[in-house]
């Protein structure tokens, strides 16, 4: 009787991690190319500063944080990037990498290649810089320019009759 107990918790043990160890990874071929900041506004989507040194990259959609190991189809090199914008907005393409991702699997200077895209973690919830827990939520608006105090006191005055608060 312990040795059939045995070989049943044996069997479970080695059986139900198999099935998380052999799942199919999520992956997506087409083509892939490299884009730089743009110098009067160089933020990404989630937020960040746009750092062409960083292993980094732009997806249509998946969430922010996601990391992505990107496999240049033609010399079998790869890189692990970490999604944090948006794009590339040209047909056919699935994703735009930063120089430094582009510098190592050797495409910059090819531009566009093809490749396949393994995702390797997605984060439950999608880093950003924006709606951060310590956001409260408050914005502060000017509501003019006053040359005397009367004036200023009046609008005050109004606002607080229908219900804003300072």
């Amino acid at each position: 009787m312990k040795q059939i107990m045995a070989m049943v918790l044996l069997a479970v043990f080695l059986l139900v991690p198999g099935v998380s160890l052999f799942a199919e990874v999520p992956r997506e071929s087409g083509i892939a190319s490299w884009y730089d900041s743009d110098p009067n506004g160089p933020l990404t989507a989630n937020g960040e500063q746009f750092d062409p040194d960083a292993l980094a990259a732009a997806h249509k959609n998946l969430k922010f944080g996601t990391i992505v190991r990107v496999h240049d189809v033609n010399n079998g090199l790869s890189v692990d990037v970490r999604i944090n914008d948006r794009g590339p907005f040209v047909d056919g393409r699935i994703i735009d990498l930063t120089p430094a991702a582009a510098r190592a699997i050797d495409m910059y200077e090819r531009g566009i290649i093809p490749v396949e895209l393994e995702i390797l973690y997605e984060p439950a919830v999608p880093e950003s810089k924006y709606n951060r827990p310590g956001d409260t939520g408050w914005y502060r608006v000017q509501l003019g320019t006053f040359s005397n105090t009367r004036t200023v006191l009046q609008l005050f005055e109004k606002f607080h009759s229908i219900g804003f608060r300072p």
